[in-house]
């Protein structure tokens, strides 16, 4: 729990009544959750504007953690997609609540059964990185054969793009640290760029979408990489909120175009996820694991800047 905004060491662990499913909820007894750049961000309040929807002075939710896995424990009145027993993942961004034991979700959320063979963690770490690249994905069209460029490919969201985007038919090109080309290779990319040997706004290549899932570049500098029509997307809002802002302003013009979808996630998407993870087709990368006791060391982490992938927090022990 965290009662006031600041650095990971503002939250720590408490008791508290275990919480009941009320009218169209289940109450999932969770096996492992995730500290991702969102929990980061409310648990700091930074960008300031984050204040606006999670609390001007003080948090209003106090238990973070927005992705889980774990095991339906008891279902409320009017729900009946899922029963006691189902083994289940999702997302709970705004209420939160996935850093404890229980947590109460809505039956009709962003709720989906988590498939055979598929550990809890893994699960877990399947929706943040995962919606964000859908989000992209969906604005742009992807097609057979469409070329695309993924900025930060190692990171939850990059890794997940890469993997996604390869599903529909997509050449993609990644850029990453020397230590993650392997590893982005095998995750699908055709090609991949060392950032530390080749400026890849310099590219001769060109894309008919680049999505910096790091957003540490920016549309002026991509854009000589995009063809004609060609769609920028960032993660991030960009310097003085800039990303926004250029979207609204390219869309009235015609050629090369900022996108700046807002990520939604609902129960299709989740189950969409979740045939990917069945078939094999999208393997959420997990870097490190911490039992709940630890999670203070796993935000540190998640803010070195060293993560690669996702951190896992595991709340309970798989049986």
């Amino acid at each position: 729990m965290h009662a006031r905004y600041g650095p990971p060491e503002v939250v720590g662990l408490q008791e508290i009544d275990r919480p009941t499913a009320g009218v169209g909820e289940v109450l999932v007894r969770v096996y492992a959750a995730t500290v991702n750049r969102t929990d980061c961000g409310y648990r700091a309040a930074r960008p300031f504007v984050i204040r606006f929807a999670a609390g001007l002075i003080r948090p209003k939710a106090t238990i973070l953690g927005n992705e889980f896995a774990g095991v339906v424990e008891a279902v409320g009145t009017d729900v009946t997609a899922f029963r006691i027993g189902d083994r289940v993942f999702g997302y709970n961004e705004g209420p939160f609540g996935a850093h404890a034991e229980y947590l109460a979700v809505r039956a009709d959320g962003p709720l989906a059964r988590v498939p055979a063979g598929v550990a809890f963690g893994r699960a877990a770490a399947a929706t943040e990185g995962a919606h964000y690249a859908l989000s992209f994905i969906r604005r742009i069209s992807v097609r057979d054969g469409t070329q695309v460029l993924v900025n930060g490919a190692t990171g939850a969201i990059g890794s997940a793009a890469v993997q996604l985007l390869k599903c529909l038919g997509a050449q993609v090109t990644a850029v990453c640290g020397p230590d993650g080309v392997d590893l982005v290779r095998g995750l699908g990319a055709d090609r991949v760029i060392d950032y530390t040997t080749q400026d890849f706004t310099r590219d001769e290549h060109v894309y008919e979408a680049v999505l910096d899932a790091v957003g540490k570049s920016s549309f002026g500098r991509c854009r000589r990489l995009l063809g004609p029509g060609g769609v920028y997307s960032s993660t991030e809002l960009g310097r003085f909120a800039q990303n926004p802002v250029l979207a609204m302003f390219t869309l009235l013009l015609r050629g090369r175009k900022v996108v700046f979808p807002f990520p939604v996630i609902d129960r299709a998407m989740v189950e969409y996820i979740g045939d990917l993870l069945a078939s094999g087709q999208f393997r959420p990368l997990v870097d490190r694991e911490y039992p709940l006791e630890q999670i203070v060391k796993a935000y540190q982490y998640v803010e070195s800047g060293q993560k690669t992938g996702n951190v896992v927090i595991t709340v309970r022990p798989p049986e």
